[in-house]
């Protein structure tokens, strides 16, 4: 029995005092496959994301131009229409009575003055033998003008109402998609009822409300990063656009950046992710994965050579922001250092490794 105690003890104590529990570092070591990534300085900056609202620049809300009751509705919502392609009609039979009522009048408004114009010219012969006074003739011509001004006037009229019957049918106003319809064929509208929106292609305006607090860092000219949802590369943009006032009541400030659309990639009112850059820096990234944390701190390992071996050593560093699926690096890390993204489980300071550089860019 005390013999195998005896070698229990000295297994033990060849175990080493690694608080991770992997691999020791040491001449007989064997080499820790891992991958690293050469860390690079480039641009970054430091910000603030937002959640911000996409509105279209090319969108119009549809109110009618007369009051009535809706009598068929030609589109559905999300269908692609052309500019003046209809979009739903309004009862127009009172309308039509109206017109066929002003042509009414107007044909014997007609009448009336061809009449006058024949009298005008029995008058004018009638003068020219002596046979009547000019007093009869001016009567006749007054007669006349006055005939004349009443079928000028009901053309116009006539015009007018058949001008007012076409706003009856109501049109698309550009080329678009239809936005939601929440009328129904049997409603009555006004000239405040809001039809539909038709919402085009073009640019759209990023609007981000940042806190008062920030508000004396906001200018024109800043760098805006869109993320969406839609796991696609992000959408870089400037700030066009800083409110002159707070908002009294949410004391928060609007600012604004056009965001191009011309692949159709967002919609109209969709919400994303504003990244707001205040400054610019130069300092290295790298992947999530090569983080590693002991309670508060942050630390990576990084690939050295020692007597013409690669040796992984663990540093403590400093980690800002998060840009994609990289960190950014303040303090630990410099330019030119390789930095172990997988593998790290294995590994312990100190512990040789084989290194090979992993694929990304």
């Amino acid at each position: 029995m005390a013999i195998i105690l005896a070698g229990l003890f000295a297994a033990a104590g060849c175990s080493g005092n690694n608080p991770k529990g992997g691999p020791q570092g040491g001449p007989g070591a064997r080499a820790v496959s891992v991958q690293v990534r050469t860390a690079k300085v480039q641009p970054v900056g430091e910000f603030t994301e937002y959640l911000a609202t996409l509105i279209s620049r090319d969108s119009a809300v549809l109110q009618p131009d007369v009051e009535g009751q809706i009598t068929r509705i030609f589109v559905h919502s999300g269908q692609t229409v052309k500019a003046a392609e209809p979009i739903l009609q309004i009862n127009p039979v009172k309308q039509q009575a109206t017109v066929h009522s002003q042509q009414a009048n107007e044909q014997a408004r007609r009448a009336a003055a061809q009449f006058a114009k024949q009298d005008l010219e029995r008058k004018q012969q009638l003068f020219h033998e002596g046979i009547i006074a000019r007093q009869d003739l001016d009567l006749a011509q007054t007669a006349y003008d006055a005939a004349q001004a009443d079928v000028s006037a009901l053309q116009a009229g006539v015009r007018e109402q058949q001008a007012q019957l076409q706003y009856y049918t109501v049109r698309a106003p550009k080329a678009g998609i239809v936005g939601d319809i929440p009328v129904h064929v049997g409603d009555r509208v006004v000239a405040q009822t809001q039809l539909t929106t038709i919402v085009g292609s073009g640019p759209l305006e990023v609007y981000i409300y940042i806190p008062a607090e920030k508000a004396s860092e906001a200018k024109p000219g800043m760098k805006v990063t869109i993320v969406a949802d839609d796991n696609q590369p992000p959408v870089q943009s400037i700030i066009t656009f800083i409110s002159p006032h707070i908002d009294s009541q949410s004391q928060l400030l609007l600012m604004k950046a056009e965001v191009s659309n011309s692949i159709q990639r967002f919609r109209h009112d969709e919400e994303v992710h504003a990244r707001v850059y205040w400054k610019q820096m130069n300092a290295p990234t790298i992947p999530v994965t090569a983080v590693i944390r002991l309670g508060s701190q942050a630390f990576a390992f990084v690939v050295e050579l020692e007597g013409g071996k690669d040796v992984a050593h663990q540093r403590p560093i400093q980690l800002g922001q998060v840009m994609g699926n990289e960190y950014v690096v303040l303090d630990g890390i410099k330019a030119g250092d390789r930095v172990v993204v997988s593998g790290t489980q294995m590994l312990g300071d100190g512990v040789p490794v084989s290194a090979t550089e992993a694929a990304g860019p």
